[in-house]
C-alpha cells in the first residue's frame, strides 16, 4: 500500500503536468482532501492539450481493450459540467460519413446502422452541406469542448480545494529514500510529496527513466488548425472523407488532419491551405475562411494503444497517467485515480491499463 488509509485525506500530492489531464487530477486529487501541487515546466496547457480538437465521443472500431472505462466518459463529462458550469461543453453531436455505407460504419466506429439519418435529416441537422450524403450516422451524445479553457477551469476549481500550481517549473530529479520516492527536485526547489503522479504526457517518458523505469510512450504527430469563419456555418462535430471539423461558439472553426510527414507540401501550414479548399467545396457559406493558426500536435501514445495508468511496480510512491485520447478520457480517469491514491480503491476499469504490463519481473 503507497500510504497509510489513515493518512491519505493529508497526502502530499505532487502532479507533473498541468495539461487537462494533470487538471483533472489536480482537481479531483483536491476535492478529496490531498495536499496538491501541481507542476509544470511551461505554462498550464502549453503542451498537446492546446493542439486538440477536444471531439467528445465514445466510438471505437475493432476490439476495445478499455470498453469500459470508455463506457463512462459521457456521464462523467455531464457530471463535471455540473459541478464547473465554466466548463462549457457543448452538447452538439456528431455526423459521420463516408462514400458507402460501410465506410461510413467504419470511420464512426460502429458495428450497427441505429443512429443511421438520410438526406432529407442531414440537410435539417447541416443545412450548409452542399454534397449531404445520402446517409450519415448521427450520434447524439457526442459533444466539443475548448480543452485550454477546461483545463483552467479544472485547475481553478483545484485551486479552492487550496491546490498550489507552479508553472514555469523545470523537473530536475526525484529524491528517493531506498527504493520510495519522496519529493522532486526543481527548478524552483524542492518538493516533498507522499506521492508523485507523472501526468506529462509525451515528457512522462523522459521522467519515469530518470527512475529507471522505461515506458514505450511514442509520439504521435497531428495537424491542428484554427480557422477565421462566418458563424453558424457548422452545427455539429462533421466528419467526412473530405473534412473534420466543428466550431466553436465564437465562431472559430477547427479542424483536424492526419500528419503526413516533414516534406514542405505536407507542413501543417500547405495542409491548412488544402484544407480551407475542401471546405469550401463541401460547405455553403465558407468561402471567406481565413487560416488563423495551423500546427503540429504531439499525442503520447502508448506502444500497445492502451492508456497506461496506475502506480510504477517497482518504485514507490508514484503513479502514471498517459494516454490518447487525453481530453475525452481526462474526467474519468482523473476521479478513478484520485480514488485509488486517497481511498485505497482499486478501479476495475483501469484494469488494462496498468504500467507493470511493460516492466519485466
Amino acid at each position: 500500500m503507497e500510504v497509510d488509509v489513515e493518512d491519505r485525506k493529508q497526502s502530499r500530492v505532487v502532479v507533473i503536468g498541468a495539461g487537462i489531464v494533470g487538471a483533472s487530477l489536480a482537481y479531483h486529487l483536491a476535492g478529496k482532501g490531498a495536499d496538491v501541487t501541481l507542476v509544470d515546466a511551461g505554462d498550464i496547457a502549453c503542451g498537446v492539450t492546446g493542439t486538440s480538437f477536444a471531439w467528445i465521443n465514445v466510438s471505437h472500431s475493432g476490439f476495445d481493450p478499455i470498453a469500459q472505462l470508455r463506457s463512462l466518459v459521457i456521464n462523467e463529462f455531464r457530471r463535471l459540467d455540473m459541478e464547473l458550469p465554466d466548463l462549457n461543453v457543448r452538447w452538439t453531436g456528431a455526423l459521420t460519413y463516408g462514400t458507402n455505407l460501410d465506410e461510413t460504419l467504419q470511420r464512426a466506429g460502429n458495428t450497427t446502422a441505429e443512429h443511421l439519418v438520410s438526406r432529407p435529416q442531414i440537410v435539417d441537422i447541416e443545412p450548409n452541406l452542399k454534397h449531404p450524403p445520402e446517409q450519415a450516422l448521427y450520434e447524439t451524445q457526442a459533444g466539443a469542448l475548448d480543452a485550454v479553457r477546461a483545463t483552467h477551469t479544472l485547475i481553478a476549481g483545484a485551486k479552492a480545494h487550496g491546490a498550489n500550481v507552479l508553472t514555469h517549473t523545470r523537473v530536475l530529479g526525484f529524491r528517493m529514500l531506498n527504493t520510495r520516492v519522496t519529493g522532486l527536485e526543481t527548478t524552483a526547489g524542492i518538493i516533498d510529496a507522499d506521492i508523485v503522479v507523472i501526468a506529462a504526457g509525451i515528457g512522462t517518458k523522459k521522467l519515469t527513466d530518470m527512475l529507471n523505469v522505461s515506458l514505450p510512450i511514442e509520439e504521435s504527430p497531428a495537424i491542428f488548425i484554427r480557422y477565421k469563419a462566418p458563424a453558424n456555418l457548422v452545427q455539429t462535430i462533421i466528419s467526412s472523407p473530405a473534412m473534420e471539423v466543428r466550431q466553436e461558439e465564437d465562431g472559430t472553426l477547427l479542424a483536424a488532419e492526419d500528419y503526413l510527414g516533414d516534406a514542405l507540401d505536407n507542413q501543417a501550414e500547405a495542409i491548412a491551405l488544402r484544407t480551407a479548399q475542401a471546405i469550401r467545396d463541401e460547405l455553403h457559406g465558407a468561402d471567406s475562411i481565413e487560416p488563423e493558426l495551423a500546427c503540429v500536435g504531439l499525442r503520447p501514445f502508448p506502444a500497445d494503444g492502451i492508456p497506461i495508468v496506475g502506480y510504477l511496480p517497482t518504485v514507490s510512491g508514484v503513479y502514471v497517467c498517459t494516454m490518447h485520447p487525453g481530453v475525452i478520457l481526462a474526467p474519468i480517469v482523473g476521479r478513478l485515480a484520485s480514488e485509488e491514491i486517497m481511498d485505497a480503491t482499486v478501479a476495475p476499469a483501469l484494469g488494462p491499463c496498468r504500467p507493470d504490463r511493460f516492466i519485466q519481473p
